[in-house]
């Protein structure tokens, strides 16, 4: 997929395991773009992300196949800006535990940001290129404090990483 769009905001989320928190829903809406990296387990949360221009992507997670029967969502996305490639996937192929950032980095060499989840453990590396970023988990499942996402805020070339999370509110 192709963004010509030199500046933009892209909501990046991951883990919801059925539940996206209200709170990260009001700040997709602010946003241009999202991403979910998987483990979305049902289409009430992807309807409930509405950025700005209605466009999100979507990747396949380790338990959507038990989430829900006819999962369509493909394993990988690589979205090209102006300035540089994201490519999207769940990470549990690169190491169930702990996905490795050299096998990442190795796959998505020509990427400027790989974005993966499956952790439910917020990172920003920027330790080496390509930089790779996981949102955490944006529901109730081992959120590890309270629900949380990135913002990825593009403008031309400078390209800048919010981490935001917010204290748990709800319960399971």
């Amino acid at each position: 997929m192709r963004i010509t769009k030199k500046k933009l905001t892209i909501a990046i989320i991951s883990d919801t395991h059925s539940h996206l928190d209200q709170r990260i829903i009001a700040l997709i809406k602010t946003c241009d773009y999202a991403i979910h990296a998987g483990d979305v387990c049902g289409e009430a949360v992807l309807n409930s992300m509405q950025p700005k221009t209605g466009t999100l992507f979507a990747v396949a997670g380790n338990n959507d196949a038990y989430c829900h029967e006819g999962n369509t969502l493909p394993n990988e996305i690589n979205l090209e800006l102006p300035h540089g490639k994201i490519s999207i996937e769940h990470g549990h192929r690169h190491g169930m535990s702990q996905p490795s950032h050299q096998s990442l980095r190795k796959k998505y060499a020509d990427s400027r940001i790989i974005v993966y989840g499956h952790t439910h453990k917020q990172v920003v590396d920027k330790d080496a290129l390509p930089w790779i970023i996981n949102p955490g988990a944006a529901g109730l499942v081992r959120n590890h404090g309270g629900p949380s996402c990135l913002i990825l805020d593009c403008n031309n070339d400078d390209w800048q990483i919010k981490m935001i999370r917010f204290e748990n509110t709800e319960q399971i």
